[in-house]
C-alpha cells in the first residue's frame, strides 16, 4: 500500500513594534525543511530570511540555502507570488518558495489581527466587518481605523448566523467527493469498505474522486455489480488555481494543470466541473471573512471556469462552508455537497440530493448540467 503524508506548520509573532517574525516548517516522506522570515509590519517587507534542511533528495537541494537572500526587500503586493516563484522557486527551491508564499500570507493575517485589536482599544464598538472592509495590507492602522469608524457609524453591519444545511427530502443522495486507498495516497480506506459503509448508512451512491486518478469503466461496473450499489467515477484534479472536481471526463490527468486548459477538455467531453473546497484554510482564525469579502472572493478568476462550487465539504470548517455558499449565491452558481472522506468514518457527512434517478455516469452528468440537485447534510 502506498502512503504519503505531508505536514506544514507556521507561526507568526510580533517580535518588535514593527516586526513580525514568522517560522515555517514542511515535513513529508521526502523533504524536511524550516524557514525563518522577518517581515516589517507596516509594509510586509521581507527584512531577513534563512532556511535549514533536515532531509533532501538531491545534491542540489542544500545549495538552495545560499539562494534565499534575493527575497530580502520583497513586499506582499501584487506580483509577489510570481516574483517568489521566479526568484526562489527557480533559483533556489520550489519547496522554499511555496512555504515563503504561505508564510507571507500568514504574516498579513497576523498584521490585520494585531491592528484590529489596537483599533478596538480605541473604539470598543468597532466591528470586525467594518475594520476588514477598509483594511489594506499597505495602509497604516490609524488610517484603516478611521475609515472603519466612519463606515460603521454610517451603516451598521449585521450578519445573521447561517442556517443549518438542509437534510434530504426523499431524492437520491450521492456522496460526490470520495477518496480511496491506495489510489489517493492520503486516503486510508479501501473502496470495498467505503461501499459497505455507504450502504449501511443509507446513501444512494457514491462518486470516487481520487486525486489525479481515473478509475476504469470496467472496474466501476464490476464494483457496482458485486456490491449491488451505485458506484460512479469522477476525478479531483490539481490545477494552478486549486482543486477541481470533474465528472464525465475519462482522461487521466497527472500533475498540476492549468484551470483554463482543464475547462476546455471538460467542455469538449461534455462533462461538468466544480471548484472543490475553494476557501479551505482561509478562515482558520475562526473569524468570518478574515481579510476577504464575498464580493472580493466572487471576483476570483477560478470561478469563471467552473459550473458549480462545492459548498458543503467535510474537510473544512462550518464558516468556510458558509462562506463558499455565499460566494456561490453571489455568482449564481449551484452548490455541491460531498464528504471529501479519506476514512470510513466521515463518508456521507455531506452529500448531494438529486431530484431525478441516477443510474449511470451519463445520468449523473446530465442531472448536474440540468441543475437537478442540491447539497445536503446527511450524516452527523
Amino acid at each position: 500500500m502506498l502512503k504519503f503524508m505531508r505536514n506544514k506548520v507556521m507561526s507568526v509573532d510580533r517580535s518588535a513594534p514593527n516586526r513580525l517574525s514568522a517560522f515555517g516548517t514542511l515535513d513529508d516522506d521526502l523533504y524536511g525543511l524550516d524557514m525563518e522570515v522577518v517581515f516589517s509590519q507596516d509594509e510586509l517587507e521581507i527584512l531577513s530570511i534563512s532556511g535549514q534542511w533536515h532531509r533532501w533528495t538531491t545534491p542540489e537541494c542544500p545549495r538552495a540555502l545560499d539562494k534565499l537572500q534575493p527575497a530580502v526587500g520583497m513586499r506582499l503586493a501584487p506580483g509577489f507570488r510570481a516574483d517568489v516563484a521566479k526568484v526562489i522557486g527557480r533559483g533556489a527551491c520550489r519547496h522554499f518558495a511555496n512555504l515563503l508564499i504561505e508564510m507571507a500570507h500568514a504574516a498579513k493575517n497576523a498584521k490585520m489581527a494585531i491592528e484590529y485589536q489596537e483599533a478596538k482599544e480605541q473604539d470598543p464598538d468597532l466591528s470586525l466587518e467594518s475594520f476588514i472592509k477598509n483594511w489594506q495590507p499597505g495602509v497604516s492602522a490609524p488610517a484603516a481605523t478611521a475609515k472603519a469608524q466612519a463606515a460603521s457609524a454610517a451603516t451598521p453591519v449585521s450578519h445573521p448566523p447561517l442556517a443549518d444545511a438542509p437534510r434530504p427530502t426523499g431524492g437520491m443522495v450521492i456522496d460526490m467527493h470520495v477518496h480511496t486507498s491506495p489510489a489517493s495516497p492520503c486516503a486510508g480506506a479501501a473502496i470495498e469498505d467505503l461501499i459497505a459503509e455507504a450502504k449501511r448508512i443509507g446513501l444512494s451512491g457514491l462518486v470516487i474522486t481520487d486525486h489525479n486518478h481515473v478509475w476504469s469503466a470496467e472496474d466501476i461496473e464490476r464494483l457496482g455489480r458485486e456490491h449491488d450499489f451505485l458506484v460512479l467515477r469522477g476525478n479531483e484534479v490539481i490545477t494552478d488555481q486549486g482543486d477541481v472536481l470533474v465528472y464525465g471526463l475519462e482522461k487521466d490527468i497527472k500533475g498540476v494543470t492549468k484551470l483554463a486548459d482543464l475547462r476546455a477538455q471538460v467542455e469538449a467531453a461534455g462533462g461538468f466541473m466544480a471548484m472543490a473546497h475553494p476557501f479551505r484554510g482561509f478562515l482558520i482564525t475562526g473569524v468570518e471573512q478574515m481579510g476577504l469579502s464575498v464580493e472580493q472572493a466572487a471576483e476570483r478568476e477560478m470561478f469563471k471556469h467552473v459550473d458549480a462550487i462545492e459548498v458543503l465539504n467535510g474537510k473544512v470548517t462550518p464558516d468556510e462552508n458558509g462562506f463558499s455558499g455565499r460566494v456561490a449565491e453571489a455568482l449564481g452558481l449551484p452548490g455541491l455537497g460531498g464528504s471529501d472522506c479519506h476514512e470510513m468514518g466521515t463518508i456521507g457527512c455531506y452529500a448531494t440530493e438529486f431530484t431525478v434517478d441516477i443510474k449511470s455516469e451519463a445520468d449523473l452528468v446530465q442531472a448536474l448540467r440540468q441543475g437537478n440537485y442540491h447539497p445536503v447534510r446527511f450524516r452527523d
